[in-house]
């Protein structure tokens, strides 16, 4: 519920949907696919007291499907011009973006948990699969959520295809392989699912969908949407696989989730580093077809680009890797190299990264998640630092062209390793500043002294400061008392100089480092040691 209005999610008999609603459930011929579908004769009315925003289950018009494509057959060993992967084949793996977009190994997505919205259930077996056919192991605990009595099993000799859920699976824990949970959201309709995402204990900061699907009111979630941002929960969604957005892509040009398209991703050896990325040709993107509104963050960065829209949303948001070029283990069947892609790859992946900007960010002593990070996202593509923060792609189309700063094929580019967390996470306003007292010390060899160090804030800075030493002469090792100085970063942290009796001897500079909110400060002090005495 918000603002007093309700979204109902409809299971049950069809005598009891038709009594309740007052309606007559039909079935009808789809005017565009040789299927019957059914659905209400005439707009549901109900005796709530609370207005209805939206009825959820009445009819099955839309079928969601994936954001996945496939290679044709005869090509399936064919090796793209972009794939050097680690995988069979060259193929790339979940762990190699992980080497191309983040490069580094100290943030794992430790304490972070990654839902996924599901519209059938998998096979665990076939995960297993793929990590013993690539020689590596899972250790994050997934637990798969029945919202609404959808079966959580997905058996290929039941007919049930999981090539979907597996992929959103493999490219999450690819990226944050240090998780401490991965949650499947499993269910038959989006309120439903969304709803339990938002509603889940513990909650899941960092959600991923790579469905699509047509809604009878494109608007009807967006309190779900909006409470996702007042939690602290991001919502990655698929941009689409069919090049400029058609009419019917949803949920992607929603303003309040970040939507993620499509790239042709070479790295510099397999599984190695990113080395150059184009537009992938099929990547979605465009202006809302459903004449979204352009939320205000977007307002600035349109006015700079020639083919953005000034009053509808614009998408992508951002963008990774989708070309048919990644290895997937599915169906119990035949594991296959190069045959599948899709934007269903690229927004799984991002939720699994800012599971590791979420670690980050906890460890710096934020007090709550990045949440909702598109502001924050144009607010750093305009800023100084973009092409630092991000892979500007400038090449390709997926009928738009790929422009220097943000366009409707790639959105602002993928992320370029560790320096976009750092730009997220130091999203926090204001500033500190570091002094030491005494600023020259002296001490002889084998004594102990204590230097005080002061943090200092301003302009709203809130978050924890981490102290470090640099510079330390030989045989003088350091020992620190409220170190990191928690939030919101105003403290002093003591700092014990121990002093070996061979340490070496005369006038050093230490340099003294303060790293909080994405941003770092230093002061020195001077050491002179001496001989002890006789």
């Amino acid at each position: 519920t918000s603002r007093n209005r309700l979204n109902i999610d409809v299971t049950g008999s069809v005598a009891t949907i038709e009594k309740t609603f007052h309606v007559s459930m039909n079935v009808y011929q789809h005017p565009t696919e040789n299927r019957l579908f059914y659905a209400p004769d005439r707009e549901p009315t109900s005796a709530s007291p609370v207005q209805l925003w939206h009825i959820t289950g009445l009819d099955n018009y839309s079928i969601p499907r994936p954001n996945l494509t496939r290679r044709d057959v005869s090509a399936q060993n064919a090796r793209s011009n972009a794939t050097i992967g680690s995988g069979p084949s060259d193929s790339f793996l979940g762990s190699d973006m992980r080497a191309a977009y983040y490069g580094a190994t100290t943030l794992t997505g430790s304490g972070q948990s990654v839902g996924l919205l599901e519209y059938a259930g998998t096979d665990l077996a076939d995960l297993t699969t793929y990590y013993k056919n690539v020689k590596q192991t899972n250790n994050v605990p997934i637990t798969l959520t029945s919202v609404d009595g959808t079966p959580t099993k997905c058996l290929a000799n039941q007919g049930c295809d999981d090539t979907e859920q597996t992929i959103d699976m493999t490219q999450a824990l690819g990226m944050a392989p240090g998780l401490s949970s991965l949650v499947m959201y499993i269910g038959s309709t989006d309120t439903a699912i969304f709803n339990a995402m938002a509603t889940a204990s513990p909650l899941n900061s960092q959600l991923s969908c790579s469905w699509y699907w047509s809604p009878a009111d494109p608007n009807s979630l967006n309190p779900i949407f909006i409470e996702f941002a007042a939690q602290g929960q991001n919502l990655f969604d698929a941009s689409g696989d069919d090049g400029k957005w058609p009419p019917s892509i949803w949920p992607a040009d929603n303003a309040y989730l970040t939507a993620v398209g499509g790239t042709d991703l070479e790295t510099s050896s397999a599984g190695g580093p990113w080395s150059s990325e184009t537009a992938w040709v099929d990547g979605g993107g465009g202006i809302s077809p459903n004449k979204i509104p352009i939320p205000s963050w977007q307002v600035t960065t349109a006015a700079g680009c020639s083919k953005c829209s000034q009053t509808y949303r614009n998408g992508p948001d951002v963008s990774a890797n989708a070309n048919n070029t990644f290895y997937v283990c599915a169906d119990q069947s035949a594991c296959s190299a190069n045959l599948y892609g899709g934007t269903s790859f690229a927004a799984p992946m991002w939720a699994g990264y800012l599971a590791l900007a979420n670690q980050q960010a906890l460890q710096n002593g934020a007090a709550t998640t990045l949440g909702f990070i598109n502001p924050a996202l144009y607010t750093i593509g305009l800023g100084s630092t973009y092409d630092t923060d991000f892979h500007d792609i400038t090449s390709g189309s997926n009928g738009y062209s790929a422009t220097v700063g943000y366009d409707l094929a790639t959105g602002w580019g993928s992320p370029n390793g560790p320096a976009l967390i750092n730009a997220l996470v130091g999203t926090t306003s204001g500033s500190f500043s570091l002094a030491a007292s005494p600023k020259a010390v002296k001490i002889a060899q084998g004594a102990k002294t204590v230097v005080n160090i002061t943090s200092s804030v301003s302009g709203g800075f809130d978050s924890a400061v981490t102290i470090s030493a640099s510079g330390l002469p030989s045989g003088v090792t350091v020992k620190y008392k409220n170190n990191p100085i928690p939030a919101p970063g105003s403290g002093t942290a003591q700092m014990q100089l121990t002093v070996s009796s061979t340490a070496t001897t005369g006038i050093a500079t230490i340099t003294l480092t303060g790293t909080g909110g994405g941003l770092t400060e230093t002061t020195t002090i001077k050491i002179d040691v001496t001989k002890a005495a006789d």
